[in-house]
C-alpha cells in the first residue's frame, strides 16, 4: 500500500481570482465551482499514477494572518527564462515579497492573495519536473518528516540531511518534494496543506491504520461527514487523504459546491489569529 502526492490545497478570498493566477502562472487548466476552484494539467486524473501534483483553492472568509508552512517553487530553464516569468508574474498580480533570505539567485513573490512563492534560477535537478520545480514544506525536523512521508507514499528518497530532505515520485514526474528546517514555527491553523491518494483498490480503513502506525494522528477541522479523512504527519502538518478509488480528473460542480458549504462550516467555528 501506498500513497501520492495529488495537490497542494490554498484558501483565498476569491478562489476564483486565485485560481485564473496559478492557470497563467502555470500554464495549466481549471475547473471551478461556487467557492472552489482546481488547477491542473489539462487532462490529470488523480489515480493516474503518471500524474503531476496540482492545485486546489478554496474560497474562505478569513484574510491572512500568518506564513503558511507550503510554499511553491516554480521551474525555469534559463536566465531568460526566469527573467520573462518573473515580469509575468507581476503584470499577472504577484508582488515581490522580502523573507529575509538577503542575495539569493532565487525569486520571491507573493500571489494575490498574499501565498509566497519562489521563481528559482535554472537548476539542472528540476529541468523535467514541469512548471513546479517543489513542494516545500516548512518543519522543524526534515530527518523525521522524510521518515514519514518516505514510508507514506512510494515515492523516492533523493538526499536527506538534517537541512533539506528531498523526495520525488517513483515514476519520476512531476515536482520534488521538500522539507525544509525552519526554527521558530507557530502552532497555527495551517491554510495550506497537501492532499495525497491512494492507488486504486487500496483499503481506506486499513491506509489511514498504517499512517497512524507511523505516527499520524487523526484531526478535526470541522469537516464533518466527508469521504476523506484528516490527519496531521509527525510535524503537525496537516494532510487531507481521500477515499480509494478516487477517479475523477477535477472536481464536479457538485462536489465543488460542498466543498464550499464546508469551508464556510469551518469559518465559522475557528478564527485565525
Amino acid at each position: 500500500m501506498a500513497l501520492r502526492l495529488v495537490q497542494a490545497n490554498f484558501k483565498a478570498r476569491d478562489d476564483s481570482a486565485l485560481g485564473r493566477f496559478w492557470v497563467e502562472a502555470l500554464g495549466w487548466v481549471s475547473r471551478s465551482g461556487p467557492g472552489a476552484t482546481s488547477v491542473a494539467p489539462a487532462g490529470f486524473v488523480w489515480t493516474d499514477p503518471d500524474a503531476s501534483a496540482c492545485v486546489d483553492v478554496i474560497a474562505v472568509s478569513n484574510p491572512e494572518t500568518v506564513k503558511y508552512r507550503v510554499h511553491l517553487e516554480l521551474a525555469t530553464t534559463s536566465a531568460s527564462h526566469r527573467t520573462e516569468l518573473v515580469a509575468r508574474l507581476k503584470e499577472l498580480g504577484a508582488t515581490p515579497a522580502d523573507v529575509g533570505r538577503g542575495d539569493v539567485p532565487w525569486t520571491v513573490l507573493a500571489d494575490p492573495e498574499g501565498n509566497e512563492f519562489c521563481v528559482l534560477e535554472p537548476r539542472e535537478i528540476y529541468r523535467d519536473t514541469g512548471p513546479i520545480a517543489t513542494v516545500v514544506v516548512d518543519c522543524a525536523d526534515p530527518r523525521a518528516m522524510a521518515h514519514f512521508w518516505g514510508e507514506a507514499m512510494d515515492w523516492t528518497l533523493h538526499g536527506v540531511t538534517d537541512d533539506p530532505a528531498l523526495l520525488r515520485s517513483a515514476e519520476g514526474v512531476g515536482p520534488y518534494l521538500e522539507f525544509l528546517r525552519t526554527p521558530h514555527l507557530k502552532d497555527v491553523r495551517h491554510r495550506v496543506h497537501l492532499d495525497v491518494v491512494p492507488y486504486r483498490g487500496d483499503d481506506q480503513a486499513a491506509e489511514v491504520a498504517r499512517l497512524q502506525t507511523l505516527g499520524a494522528t487523526l484531526a478535526d477541522v470541522g469537516q464533518g461527514d466527508v469521504p476523506w479523512i484528516v490527519l496531521a504527519d509527525v510535524g503537525g502538518q496537516r494532510v487531507l487523504r481521500p477515499r480509494s478509488g478516487l477517479t475523477r480528473s477535477l472536481p464536479p460542480p457538485a462536489a465543488l459546491d460542498a466543498v464550499r458549504r464546508r469551508a464556510q462550516t469551518r469559518n465559522r467555528r475557528t478564527t485565525l489569529p
